[in-house]
């Protein structure tokens, strides 16, 4: 019980020390969903599909490419996981740039 009563606290009064991390939004984890999608398809395809043997020099090319695909999503989703993007959790306003060119108006048709 105390474990969770710390827990709280720390989350309610120490929000300015708490790092805050992209999470699901880091783009390592949607590369790696859909490296893992496509490394799925192909790994059934070359299972249970078609193995055309005579077209790829007796190499089930679906397997092999469907296997590599799996291991690379996993790499790009322990990536994310053992270094995860950390998010600031206050960003100054950005001063106006002297050397920004104005935005252009659109005409009005008048």
């Amino acid at each position: 019980m105390s474990d969770s009563h710390d827990l709280d606290s720390s989350a309610a009064g120490g929000k300015r020390g708490q790092k805050h991390t992209a999470g699901a939004f880091d783009i390592r984890n949607f590369i790696g969903a859909l490296l893992g999608l496509y490394g799925v398809i192909l790994t059934l395809l070359g299972i249970f599909g078609d193995k055309a043997y005579d077209r790829t020099g007796n190499v089930n090319a679906n397997l092999y490419a469907g296997i590599v695909l799996l291991v690379i999503s996993a790499f790009f989703i322990v990536w994310a996981r053992i270094k995860p993007i950390v998010v600031p959790a206050h960003v100054e306003p950005v001063d106006d740039d002297p050397s920004r060119p104005a935005p252009k108006r659109r005409p009005t048709g008048h």
